[in-house]
């Protein structure tokens, strides 16, 4: 299978009207088909990032490509192959039912019909939602809220996930939801990213480790290498410090 670059970012730094400065010199390349892991403290930037890699912030310097192009030029393109799961995936459930939210962004894309219903049972099915499709989001607990995000998501088409703190406010039940979750899009060979904190949680399934600190990459390779170096000042805990070994660091 070919690997090729999803996003490149060049030199990208963002800074907002108050001044302060968020992410500074921020090169990197995704590429197609891994599960990367941006592991940093709470403020460190990785929201941020998310942010601009999907649009939804503009940088204030440097430059994004997504697909070899600039990000402004393919913007179109990115909104059908590239989904953000937010931290708190409230904010984007938006339907009075599972079955409506499923149903939202292929019927924006106006897909015909039969596609629609043909993702929706597709979706239903990978994330056994069938015996709550009639429930509001609201109902859903923690990990079935994310798992519906991410159905959300994949009807739309996305091969592209950006997941930020997904473990965020789960009890185990939904930790072990997200994790599955990660492994069927490894195991579909979708780019996945990961920003978390939670090294002890996800850095099993990780192909790289990426830390960001001060707004700054300080780090990025194999999580075993990433390991090596890192710095208290960093303020990420090192899981395999605990005697673990990286493929015992998930709750699988």
């Amino acid at each position: 299978m070919e690997v090729y670059p999803v996003f490149k970012t060049v030199n990208l730094c963002k800074k907002f009207d108050n001044g302060v400065t968020v992410l500074e010199g921020i090169d990197i390349e995704i590429y197609s088909g891994e599960c990367l892991v941006i592991a940093g403290a709470n403020g460190c930037g990785k929201t941020v990032l998310s942010y601009l890699l999907t649009g939804l912030l503009e940088p204030t310097s440097g430059k994004i490509l997504f697909m070899g192009k600039n990000l402004s030029e393919s913007r179109s393109v990115l909104r059908r192959s590239v989904g953000l799961v937010f931290q708190e995936a409230d904010a984007q459930l938006i339907g009075e039912t599972v079955e409506e939210d499923i149903r939202f962004g292929p019927e924006n894309l106006k897909l015909p019909k039969e596609e629609i219903q043909k993702r929706l049972n597709y979706c239903i099915n990978t994330f056994n939602l069938g015996q709550k499709k009639d429930y509001s989001p609201r109902r859903l607990s923690g990990g079935e809220k994310r798992r519906l995000a991410l159905a959300g998501i994949l009807a739309m088409g996305c091969n592209t996930v950006i997941m930020d703190e997904p473990f965020a406010n789960l009890d185990w039940p939904g930790v072990i939801q997200v994790l599955k979750l990660v492994v069927e899009l490894k195991d579909n060979k979708f780019t996945t990213v990961i920003l978390t904190h939670e090294l002890e949680k996800i850095l099993a399934l990780a192909d790289r480790l990426m830390i960001l600190a001060g707004g700054r990459i300080q780090a990025c390779g194999k999580p075993s290498d990433v390991l090596d170096v890192l710095d208290p000042s960093w303020a990420v805990r090192n899981p395999c410090k605990q005697g673990l070994k990286i493929g015992d660091c998930t709750w699988l």
